[in-house]
Order: C-alpha cells, then structure tokens, then sequence
C-alpha cells in the first residue's frame, strides 16, 4: 500500500458553496484530481473529477443561533475552510429567513406522515419448523378436519402462504380451502385462542387489499372478529377479577405462604392469557381497521358498538394495541353519529393517561383523536375536568406535538367558561415567548389565535401584560401593522383595573394610524382599542384636536361609507370620548348628532347600532353644556321615546336612563314621557284583563295602580338646576317597562363615578339580542 501511496496523488480542491433549492441545506461544490505519478515524482496521467456534497441542516429554526451553526458546519465539513466562515453565516441566515418552497412543503408534509399502526409480525406460537408450499395447500386444508393441535397446524402453514401477497390470488380461487377455514373460526374459536388468532390473521392479509374484501364479507369474518372481541372483553373482566380476589385474600393474611404462591400462580397465569389475548385482538381490530374503509361497513360496525369495544381495549397496557384503537377511534371520530358515541363513554378519560407517553406515535395519535373530538363543547369541558389542561400545556414545548396541542389548547380557549383556568398553567407564558421568538412576519396562526381568546380574560389580560409585555406587542403590532396582532391588545384593552392605565402611553400611536388612507381592518382594531380606553385623567379634547380626529369620526358616520363594524367601532369612540364634557361640547357643536340621528334612521333594525347611538345621546344628555343641544334643537328625545319599549333589554335600559334626565330638565319633554308611559302601561293592563277574562278557570287578578310610582313624575325642586346631578341619583328608580330582569344589587352600568364604565357591553362577536354561538351544556 506504501508502494502504491508513492505514485499516487490525489488533491480535493473546494469549489463554490451555495443553497440547496428546495431542502434546508448547503451544497459544497469540490474538485478532486487524481494523478499517478511516474518513479522520478513526473506527472505520468491525471484524471478531474467534480463533486458535490450536500450539508442538510434540518435543526435550523427561527430561534437557531446562526452563528454557532455556522461553526459547527465549518468545523465539521473538510470541504469549507475556515476563511469561508462569513458566507456560511449568511448562507445559514438567507436559509433561516427563506419561505418554505412548494416542494419543500410537500417534503415535510412527507415526513410528517400519517402515523399508522405497526404492520402485524408473527406472534409467539406461529412459528413452525417447516417451510409450506403452495402446491401442498390440499394436504393443509385436510388439517383442519382434525383436532385442534392439526387445525393449529395446518391454518399456521396456510399463513406462512398467505402473508406472501403473490399467493393471496391463487388462494383467493381455492374455495375449498378458505370455506374450511372460516367453518373452523365459526365452531372453534372459543376452544383456542391461538387458532382463533392464526386463522383470522389468514383473513387479515386479504383484507390489507381493497380488491380482496368482498371473499372477507362473503364469509363475514367482520362480524365474526366482532363477537370475538366482545367475549374476549367479557374474559378478561372474570380474569381480572379473580386476581382481584386472590391478591385481597394474600393481603389479608399476608404471613399465609399458601396463599402468596396461589397469588403469584395466578398473576403469571394472568399475564400470559393476557398476552395470547392481547394477540388475537389486535389481529382481530386491524382486520376491522381495514374494513372500515367502506363507511357503509363501518356503519354495521356502529351498529355493533364498535365504539363502546374500541374505549373498553384503552385500558390496556401493550402500546402496540393502543396504536391500534387510537388509530381506529380517529377514523371513527370523523363521524357526527361515531363522536356521539365516544361522549356517552369514557373516551376522554381513557385518552387523557396516554397524554404524555413515551411511545411517540402513540402520543401523536392520542393527541390527533383529541383534535377532533374538541370540536364538541361538551367534549372540550370533559377534557379540562380530567385534567388535560396542564398536560397540554407541557407539550407546547415538544416540536413534534405543538402544533396539534395547540390546535386543542385553541379549541378550548373559545369556550368562556376555561379561559381563567389557563391562569394555573404556564400557558400564557409559553405563548409570549413563542411571540416574541418569532420572525415579526412569521407568527403562527394558532399561536396568536389563542392569544386572542385568552386576551378576552381580564387575569389573562394582565399576565399577557407582565413585564414588557404589552410594550412588546404594541411594538411589533404598529410596526408590522398585524391587525390580528391589534386585535389581541382591543382584548387587553377592555379590562378595567390595572392594565388600562397602561395604553395612555399608547393613545398617541393609536391615534395617529386612524385615518382614511389606511386599511379598514387596520384601523377598526386600532379604533377599537382606543374606544376601550374609558380613563378618567385621559384628555380626549386634546386627543381629538392634536390628531384632527373629529372629521374622520363624522364622515365615517354616514350610512355607506365604511364596513359597519367600523361605523360602528366610530358611534363607540363617540360614546366613549363625549364622558369628557369638553369633547362632548366640541363634538355637538360640529354636527355630530343630526349625523347619528340620520345613521339611527338607517341602521335601525340593528339593535347593536340602536344601542351605541342612544348612549351617546345619554352622554350628551348627562353634561350641561350639550343637554340643551339634545333637548331643544335635535329630535333625539322623539326617538328615545319610540325606542322606550323596545324588544332589546339594553336599548331599553339605556333610553330609560336617558329619558329620566330629559324628563328631569324639561317639563314639556317630562310630560310627553310620563303620557307615553302611562299610554304603555295602560295597554298592558287591558291585555292583561283581556286574557284574564279568556281564561275562566282562572280568577281574577287586580293591581292597583296607586302602587305603580314608575308612572308619575314629581321630581322638581329634587334635582339641582346646574346639572351636576349624578347617575347615581336615577339607579334608585323602579324598573321600568317590565324590565324585572335589571333588578339585583342596585347599582347602575351607566354610573360614571364608579371603576366600571358606563358604556353598554359591545357585541364583539354576537349582537345583545341573541344567543352566543356556542351552547354549553
């Protein structure tokens, strides 16, 4: 070898370094030249060859440290000097920043694969020492007309056949031979469990091929796996159970040697029906796995309550078993009437000890079935009861399972009623991290979907807040103008308490984004979020004059001109700066409200419009310096009256109080309100003894309407003439307009002295009149 070394020469030379097109990787372009050299060192014959190398980095992520890649790189390829360090680094960041490719997409979507059951292997007591034949097939078949160690023998030798597809055809034809086997599996399934097992797994390979599921229906092997995995279940309960016996026996008389050797006879006795038993279900679940691709079979299956078997197999321990079940109750849950099914049960409960596992397909299959079962309000609340938000939340740091925890953790984080329990986990925490991670354009929908939600939380809200944390999503937001972003602070923004006063540092940005030439949805977030600002030392008239905000606030009130949710989002900015008497005063003089009474004439079969525009009329009413504007040169008192008995609760809650300050400070106004209440209540009497009078059975029934102070107003002299009454003075009134409902502790939503702003609850999501999109039960 030394000789050879002499008169040989060979001589690498690095060539060009780039990245690869599709794959998170650097392509190393080399030239190696090979020359034999004659005895003397004279180059004799050459020969050059180019090369590339391929370096993937399938590690790299938005949070890799580019530099100490490109080390490691350059250390660990020969190829790369170490002066090429500086373009690796920038090679490894473009990649780093590069938008995944179509075909790289589809390569990860490659790798991240369906997770199917394990294909089935020989199980213990299958193995013989001869090897079958196809040409003996006759002499295997005549096996099974003997005793059950032939029958044994014979279906073995017809397997080995079998899990060779090339013979599946030729075996196909050979009636003979699978209608043996199938009386076989009918008359003696019960006398031997590995019989049963071997002549089922013969069926199994056949039903591994679509084309071959007719000859597996045709001997309703399906039905037959059914019932052998009912009696199998049943067995196991008695087994169980006479341990149970055994092991109280040996703990009650512990120094009892006779009584330990029979608990251990037994358990090891146990395990191994266990493990045979476990053998023959799973063969038995994966022949029905596959015939359940046609629904209409899938459907005799629910009929059989394969659902209720599947649930029952989860409590097992062998984890290639649960593979299997989990497998099949993801197929099943895809199904409205299957997902009913596994609510009746205890599905979650079952799922919820396999979160976490250390088998990572199991992980990912039980997560997968979770998924989906999450999108039943009923199944969600069961989840949290039995503890799986934690466990969730402990998996938004495993990279394989994130995503689909993520999607769970969204699922339940619409539901009201769970979003103050993310509060006890480190969920909130995570996600701001992961926010702060990301590329500022590269931030996943379910993790700022999420963030959404649980913004709508008021302890949320503030532990979103910690720190920088708000100072951190108000940067990124108005930088990158991410309105999903905004969105997630208009949550924030809502909640009274400590994280208000936190955006008067923010008003000025917010502010200054609200004009026409930006986007809609941009500024409906932003405008939103300034609306939620109800802040007693914030200046609005300096807010509205320094950003000339009142022409925009007044064009964007015309029917038309806008999206309604930004008219909307306008009439709630109205309402929230006119708690400023100064603002309120500037926005009467500019002609605001003959363009809210035009905008309550258009919209007024909206009760969300209604109710906003009628509390910027309470708010004009409540301050001095624009009652009289209300009251006497707008037709704004006519309209409060119409809406005074309105369907709406809200609408008339809000008129109700507005109209006590008008009945207040104008005594014609006062008397048209007391006739028009009188003329309501009146009715409602004659109704009421019309259909008293309809029903004879019952008695009558007489108010007295001395009783009914709601109807008369005698407050002069009460109320003091400069206007610096109080809300609080009217939440003592009656209720009125049969509004029993708003009864209860007294206080009044539209107190402006009190923590809580008066402004009515916006719809954000529903409108007050209906019920909210999901029903719990």
């Amino acid at each position: 070898m030394q000789d050879d070394a002499r008169y040989l020469k060979r001589k690498v030379t690095a060539g060009s370094l780039d990245v690869h097109p599709t794959e998170k990787a650097l392509v190393v372009h080399y030239e190696v030249e090979a020359s034999i050299l004659g005895e003397g060192g004279g180059h004799m014959l050459g020969e050059r060859k180019e090369g590339q190398k391929i370096i993937r980095v399938k590690s790299l992520s938005p949070s890799t440290d580019v530099g100490a890649l490109a080390k490691k790189v350059v250390e660990e390829c020969k190829l790369i000097p170490s002066s090429r360090l500086p373009q690796v680094e920038q090679l490894l960041y473009y990649l780093q920043n590069r938008k995944s490719s179509p075909v790289e997409g589809k390569m990860e979507k490659k790798e991240k694969r369906t997770v199917k059951p394990r294909e089935l292997t020989p199980f213990d007591g299958m193995e013989l020492n001869e090897e079958a034949s196809i040409t003996k097939v006759d002499e295997y078949v005549e096996l099974l007309y003997e005793g059950i160690p032939e029958k044994i023998r014979g279906s073995a030798l017809i397997l080995q056949l079998a899990r060779n597809p090339d013979n599946l055809e030729e075996l196909l034809h050979n009636e003979a031979a699978l209608g043996a086997l199938a009386r076989v599996l009918r008359e003696d399934w019960k006398q031997s469990v590995e019989l049963a097992t071997i002549i089922i797994y013969i069926f199994f390979c056949f039903s591994s091929f679509s084309q071959f599921h007719g000859v597996v229906s045709h001997y309703k092997i399906g039905a037959l796996c059914m019932s052998v995995v009912e009696h199998e279940l049943k067995r196991h309960d008695v087994w169980r159970e006479e341990l149970r016996k055994k092991t109280k026996a040996c703990e009650s008389a512990p120094e009892n040697g006779s009584l330990r050797r029979d608990q251990d006879k037994a358990l090891r006795k146990y395990q191994g029906l266990l493990a045979k038993q476990e053998q023959l279900l799973r063969v038995s679940l994966y022949l029905l796995l596959n015939l359940a691709e046609d629904t209409r079979t899938e459907l005799k299956m629910r009929n059989k309550n394969i659902v209720g078997l599947l649930v029952k197999v989860l409590e097992r321990d062998d984890e290639e078993l649960l593979v299997l079940v989990v497998s099949f109750l993801k197929k099943l849950s895809i199904f409205l009437e299957n997902k009913n099914d596994m609510a009746e049960v205890d599905t979650v409960e079952q799922l919820a000890r396999l979160v976490p596992c250390d088998h990572e397909d199991l992980l990912n299959l039980t997560l997968r079935l979770l998924l989906n079962l999450s999108f039943d309000s009923g199944l969600r609340a069961k989840m949290v009861e039995v503890g799986l938000l934690p466990k969730l939340t402990a998996l938004l740091g495993d990279e394989n399972n994130r995503q689909v925890a993520m999607r769970i953790l969204y699922h339940i984080s619409i539901d009201d009623r769970f979003k103050g329990m993310f509060v006890y986990t480190d969920c909130i925490p995570q996600l701001m991290q992961m926010l702060y991670e990301h590329s500022e354009d590269d931030i996943e929908a379910e993790i700022i979907s999420i963030c959404i939600n649980l913004a709508a939380n008021k302890r949320n809200a503030q532990l979103m807040c910690e720190g920088n944390g708000l100072k951190m999503l108000m940067k990124r937001a108005l930088k990158m103008k991410d309105c999903l972003l905004m969105k997630m602070i208009r949550n924030i923004s809502q909640h009274d308490g400590p994280t208000k006063p936190l955006f008067i540092d923010y008003v000025g940005d917010l502010a200054a984004e609200i004009r026409a030439e930006e986007e809609e949805v941009w500024v409906l977030e932003c405008l939103g979020t300034l609306a939620n600002l109800t802040i007693p030392d914030l200046d609005w008239e300096l807010v509205l004059k320094e950003y000339n905000l009142v022409p925009y606030l007044k064009d964007r009130l015309k029917p038309g001109s806008a999206e309604d949710d930004l008219i909307l989002e306008v009439v709630i900015m109205i309402g929230t700066v006119s708690m400023d008497d100064a603002c309120a005063a500037m926005l009467a003089k500019s002609g605001i409200i003959p363009a809210l009474i035009e905008l309550l004439n258009a919209q007024q079969e909206d009760d969300e419009f209604v109710c906003q525009i009628v509390y910027v009329f309470y708010q004009m009413v409540f301050h001095q310096a624009t009652r009289d504007v209300i009251i006497k040169d707008t037709q704004a008192p006519a309209y409060l009256i119409d809406l005074m008995h309105d369907k709406n609760a809200e609408i008339r809650k809000v008129c109700d109080n507005t109209l006590d300050i008008i009945a207040e400070y104008d005594d014609e106004w006062g008397r048209k309100i007391q006739s028009e209440k009188f003329r309501f209540h009146n009715n409602q009497w004659l109704d009421m003894v019309e259909s008293r009078q309809a029903d004879e059975a019952e008695p009558y029934l007489y108010d007295n309407d001395n009783d009914r102070t709601d109807l008369f107003y005698s407050a002069d002299g009460i109320t003091p003439a400069d206007g610096s009454v109080s809300p609080d003075f009217f939440s003592d009134l009656q209720p009125q307009n049969g509004d029993l409902h708003h009864t209860g502790d007294g206080s009044d939503v539209f107190d402006q002295t009190s923590s809580s702003p008066g402004r009515p609850a916006t719809a954000y999501g529903f409108r007050p009149d209906e019920q909210p999109f999901y029903q719990y039960s």
